[in-house]
């Protein structure tokens, strides 16, 4: 059966990939800020009501991590108000609800991979925020997944980890990275292959859903991915300044809201219903900088030919 898909946060990392792995499953609807405004329930439920989708995915967040201390009403609007809004309109319309979360739903404190069973205890206003919009979505949509990431980078969407890493490595020669914070950097495209696959399999198997946990394979400390990121990097053309990386703890770098210290999340539930296991971190790293360099040496090649005929074509009138 060709699925409706609604999609929400097209322009973010995860949905901007998603719109494009979606495909296989049938139309996709792509709606952002410009289409949908998150911020007003009625709205939301309005609009879902309109198109009737099969299926909604809900990759759109107020990621803000510290901002979120200073904005917390926003915060709680996109993240807890807006998904239990649209965990509402899918129940109405017999449609399947795929949420994205976060490992900031937990506190750090472990020592093993985070189960999606184990007590969650958010430290600020976004963990906060995230928790109370799987509860909007549990409590309000029976045909829910609500799939758990962290560590997201990505070539597309807004500044992550890695291309920050990238702009200040190709200016400064030093640079100190925290090394005591501990996850899996995750590459936003796998993220979209697991969550269609995961979809695609719900659609001939009720029993799939409620909490899943997905994350590259493989721990790194920020410092770790830090490094990485520039060994890669230099291995594919990208320029860089840098020489030296040095570690340093989360108190020599504070920051408005507290980080988790242990950010891994097991896989075990997500490996045993799909049968798939995640590609180490590294690997995935190694080939979205390889992508990336090559599409941005592209665009460099058709910026300078535009460059070119535009001053050829200036030659001419004059």
């Amino acid at each position: 059966m060709n699925q409706k898909i609604l999609l929400t946060g097209i322009t973010g990392q995860v949905g901007q990939e998603l719109q494009q792995t979606l495909t296989t499953l049938g139309e996709v609807i792509g709606v952002g800020r410009q289409e949908l405004d998150l911020s007003q329930p009625a709205e939301i439920r309005r609009r879902i009501a309109e198109i009737k989708p099969n299926i909604i995915v809900n990759a759109a967040a107020y990621t803000a991590v510290d901002k979120s201390e200073n904005e917390p009403e926003m915060a709680m609007a996109i993240n807890a108000q807006a998904p239990t809004a649209i965990a509402q309109a899918a129940e109405e319309i017999g449609a399947t609800l795929l949420h994205i979360s976060t490992d900031y739903v937990f506190n750090g404190q472990n020592h093993t991979p985070y189960l999606e069973t184990d007590p969650t205890a958010p430290l600020g206003v976004y963990g906060q925020s995230k928790l109370l919009g799987e509860a909007g979505v549990q409590d309000n949509c029976d045909r829910h997944i609500i799939l758990r990431t962290a560590w997201v980078y990505g070539s597309r969407g807004h500044g992550n980890f890695v291309k920050t890493m990238l702009k200040l490595g190709a200016a400064k020669e030093e640079l100190r990275v925290v090394a005591d914070q501990i996850g899996s950097p995750t590459w936003s495209y796998d993220i979209a292959v697991f969550i269609t696959q995961l979809l695609a399999k719900s659609l001939n198997d009720p029993r799939i859903k409620g909490i899943y946990h997905f994350t590259n394979s493989g721990v790194a400390s920020w410092y770790d991915l830090a490094v990485a990121t520039f060994a890669e990097a230099r291995q594919v053309g990208f320029p860089l300044k840098i020489k030296r990386v040095l570690p340093i703890a989360t108190d020599d770098f504070p920051t408005l809201t507290q980080r988790p210290a242990y950010s891994v999340l097991s896989k075990a539930k997500i490996v045993a219903t799909l049968e798939d296991y995640p590609p180490y971190w590294r690997e995935s790293l190694r080939t979205m900088l390889s992508e990336w360099h090559s599409i941005s040496i592209k665009d460099e090649k058709k910026l300078h030919k535009l460059i070119s005929n535009n001053q050829q074509q200036l030659s001419r009138k004059q």
